[in-house]
Formats: C-alpha cells, sequence, structure tokens
C-alpha cells in the first residue's frame, strides 16, 4: 500500500499539474476562439483520436505488463517485440493518413480542411507507438522520468499555443492542432533515447502469444473508449438542431471542467496496473485489491463533493457563454466515478487471462450507449449525451462485479463503501435542497458545502484514514 501510495502521488502530481495547465487551454480556447463552434470542432476531432488511439495499441499495453512479469517469458524480449511492432502498425497508419487524408476529411465533414485531419492523425500514430516505451518506464518503476515527460508535452503545447493564439494572435482551430503536433514530436524525440531496446529479441512466438491476450482487450478497448468518446463523435450526426457544433462545443467544454476526477482516476491507475500485476504474485494480493478499491472509493467521492460544492468557481474555467452546460458536470463526475470503480474491478479478468468478459462488459456498455443517444440526443441534446454514459458506466460496473465475485472474488469492504456513498447521497441531498429551497448567494453556498466536506474529512480520518497515521505530523496526532 505504501509503495502504490508513493507512486499513485507521483503520477498523481504530474498528472494533476499536468492537467491543471491543460486546464488553462480551456479558457483559453473559449476566450480566443471566435464562436462555440470552433471548440466544437476541437472536441469533436479530439474525440476521433481518442477511439484511433486505442485502435493503434490494440492492447499491446496491457499486454507488455502482463507478460512481461511472467516468469516464463524475458521481459527484454517482450519489450523488443511489443515495440517493434507498435513502429511497424503506427508507420504504416501515417502512411495511410498522408495520402487519403482529403477523403478521410470528407467522411469526417471537414472538407474544406483536410489538413486538421491529417495533423491530428499523424499525431496520434506517433502517440500510439510511444505508448509502449512510456509503459517500459511505468514496469522499471520510472515514475519521476514517466512524470517529466509527460509536462514537458505539456508545457510544450501550451507554449505554443499561447505563441500562436496569444502572442501572434492567430485565433484559428489550426494552429490548435499545429501545437499538439509539434509538442507531441519533441515529447517523442525525448522518450526514445531512455527506452530503446537493449538485449533481447524480436520472437514472433511471444507476438503470437501477446496479440492472443491482448485482441481482446482490443475489443474490450474499442468498446471501452466509444462509451467515453461516441457522445462526441455522432453529437453533430444526431443533432437535429442547425446549431450542432456550437451545442458540441458548450457540452465539450463543461465536460472539461469535470476532468479533476479524470486525473485523480488517471493517476491511480498509472500506478495500479503494474502493482496489481507484480502483486499478483504475493499470498496478500486479494487484501491488496480490497484495500485500493475502498480507498479509491473514499477520495473519489470527497473530490466529487468538492467540485460539486465549489462549481461557482470552477465555472470560470471556462467563458460565459458556456454556462448553460454546467448542469451537466455533477453527471459527468458521477460518471468518472463509476469508471474508476469498473477500471479496479476488471482486473480479476486480466489476472485470470479471461479477457474475453471485459469485452462482453464492454460491448454491453457500448449497445447502451447507442441507443440511449440515437434515441435521446435528437431530443434532449447533450443531457442524452451525458446521460448514456453514466447509465453505460453504472451497469457494466455492476456486471462486473457480480460475475467477478463468482469468477474470482475479493473480500471488498463493502459495509465501509456503502457508508462513505451513503454519507456522500445525504450530504448532496441536503446540498440541493439548501440550493433550490433557499435563496441564499453563492458565497453562502460554497461556506455551506465547505461544513459539508468538514463533516466528510472528520468521518473519514476517524474511520479509515486516521491523521496519526502520516508521516512526519503524524505524531501530532492521537491514535
Amino acid at each position: 500500500m505504501k509503495s502504490l501510495a508513493k507512486d499513485t502521488a507521483i503520477y498523481g502530481l504530474s498528472s494533476i499539474i499536468g492537467k491543471f495547465l491543460n486546464y488553462l487551454l480551456v479558457p483559453l480556447y473559449t476566450y480566443v476562439l471566435a464562436r462555440t463552434d470552433d471548440y466544437g470542432i476541437v472536441t469533436n476531432l479530439y474525440a476521433w483520436t481518442a477511439l484511433l488511439l486505442v485502435l493503434l495499441t490494440y492492447g499491446m499495453e496491457t499486454g507488455f505488463f502482463r507478460f512481461a512479469n511472467r516468469e516464463d517469458y524475458d521481459p527484454k524480449t517482450v519489450y523488443k517485440t511489443a515495440f517493434i511492432t507498435l513502429l511497424c502498425t503506427s508507420a504504416l497508419f501515417s502512411m495511410l493518413v498522408i495520402i487519403f487524408h482529403q477523403p478521410l476529411a470528407n467522411v469526417l465533414g471537414y472538407p474544406d480542411h483536410s489538413e486538421f485531419v491529417e495533423m491530428m492523425f499523424a499525431t496520434v500514430a506517433v502517440d500510439a507507438f510511444a505508448c509502449i516505451p512510456f509503459a517500459y518506464l511505468r514496469y522499471q518503476k520510472r515514475p519521476i522520468a514517466f512524470a517529466s515527460l509527460k509536462l514537458l508535452f505539456v508545457l510544450l503545447n501550451i507554449g505554443f499555443n499561447i505563441l500562436f493564439l496569444v502572442i501572434l494572435g492567430k485565433n484559428d482551430v489550426y494552429y490548435i492542432f499545429l501545437s499538439n503536433i509539434l509538442a507531441t514530436f519533441i515529447q517523442t524525440a525525448c522518450l526514445l533515447p531512455m527506452t530503446l531496446p537493449k538485449g533481447g529479441s524480436y520472437d514472433a512466438a511471444v507476438l503470437r502469444d501477446m496479440l492472443r491476450y491482448s485482441l481482446p482487450l482490443l475489443v474490450l478497448g474499442v468498446a471501452g473508449i466509444m462509451n467515453q468518446t461516441l457522445d462526441r463523435i455522432l453529437f453533430p450526426y444526431l443533432y437535429t438542431g442547425a446549431d450542432a457544433q456550437a451545442q458540441l462545443g458548450i457540452y465539450g467544454a463543461c465536460f472539461k471542467v469535470a476532468m479533476v476526477m479524470m486525473m485523480f482516476t488517471q493517476a491511480f491507475r498509472y500506478a495500479y496496473e503494474p502493482f496489481v500485476f507484480a502483486k499478483h504474485k504475493d499470498r496478500h494480493s486479494v487484501e491488496a485489491y480490497a484495500d485500493a478499491m475502498k480507498y479509491y472509493i473514499i477520495f473519489s467521492y470527497l473530490i466529487l463533493l468538492g467540485v460539486i460544492f465549489y462549481l461557482d468557481i470552477f465555472r470560470y474555467i471556462v467563458s460565459s457563454a458556456y454556462w448553460d452546460g454546467l448542469k451537466i458536470v455533477p453527471v459527468v463526475l458521477w460518471t468518472y466515478v463509476f469508471q474508476g470503480i469498473y477500471f479496479n474491478l476488471s482486473f480479476w479478468y486480466k489476472l485470470t487471462d479471461e479477457t474475453k468478459w471485459g469485452a462482453y462488459f464492454s460491448l454491453i456498455g457500448l449497445a447502451i450507449t447507442l441507443v440511449l443517444q440515437i434515441v435521446g440526443v435528437p431530443l434532449i441534446g447533450y443531457w442524452a449525451s451525458c446521460g448514456s454514459s453514466l447509465v453505460c458506466y453504472f451497469v457494466i460496473m455492476l456486471l462486473s462485479y457480480f460475475i467477478g465475485q463468482k469468477k474470482a472474488p475479493i473480500p471488498y469492504d463493502m459495509k465501509s463503501i456503502g457508508t462513505y456513498t451513503l454519507l456522500t447521497f445525504g450530504l448532496l441531498a441536503v446540498y440541493y435542497f439548501i440550493r433550490y429551497y433557499f435563496d441564499l448567494n453563492r458565497w453562502l453556498l460554497m461556506a455551506i458545502g465547505t461544513c459539508f466536506i468538514a463533516v466528510y474529512i472528520i468521518k473519514m480520518t476517524r474511520r479509515d484514514f486516521p491523521l496519526s497515521g502520516l508521516p512526519v505530523v503524524g505524531k501530532y496526532f492521537k491514535s
């Protein structure tokens, strides 16, 4: 647990700092770009690149962790095989994009801006290749190197955006994509010298075993990322109003306000995945997984309460032209919570090599997302988009839990989890009752929210996180 906490802190610090700095791009875009339609283009194309990234990595990242930690495989051979394979497939994809960029732009609805598609898809090819070197840093337990390179990209991306959009006054979507591709290439150039394969050999038999394990994860990954991005991909095709791109821009900007929850989930994931596969050899692994789930839920609820109670401050992340969409933020926060719990639950089928279950869950979630989007978006717009994601992750979270407890039972502390869940719902119910039935100004509402957060923290420290256990300052608190 201490090792996991340490790595989560390092990954989390870089992730939080990086995402916070990227947060600064959201107000920059929403205040500088001329129309909400322009941010709709950014939202749509970034959703496409997220889907392509999963396709181009085809589950090899998790496959690498699995086989590099198996005693009957040479880790160096596993790494070199994955490294060369991803390099070849990413290079092939880049060539196809260069050749067919105009037809792709026509299909995506940007016939006059094929350069947008060309830049973003070339960028995602480089990112797909780089995922294996980054995974290797995590495997080597080098969180500082990993974090430094991730922050380098963020700083470069922000620097180029400020240069083009602010200093040079180029308030055009083109320069957002140009900044991204420049930062990506520089980051990768810095990553490669410390992660080039040394030793081992390219082994077709190892590749075959890795693909057999990873390809079901591709189905899982594609369905999973579509559950996350399909709302932004399909919205322009499903929304019946004339302002589809503008509505998508509002939705995408307000979605960013809830990203603090995603930062925590991502930081936890970076540390948790290599931890789980290494810990699987330990006889105390089951208890460790149960503890990790409990602490994830405790802190995710705390973050959720903080964002909701201080939403009147968080709204300034985006321009006032986007504030109509802020009501979706609590829905998005709960979606991220369910997504993180589902991720924690997913290791039962990864560790038992029954990855087909992950594909089943993701396909069920995709079906839910598709149906709710197709039916709901023409009627209620982006409310159907965020609502479909919430229902999707809630359902597959429950399915993974109940089936996982039969296949590979883990003694989760359901009493503690239930206690914190009831406390969170109770605090939210009282807060919303006060907010909508009493005419209070926002500062008084935030003061009330602060008191509610204090109640949660007191409960947390007394029950599961005693202050006496903190390093350095813990000696000043009684057990």
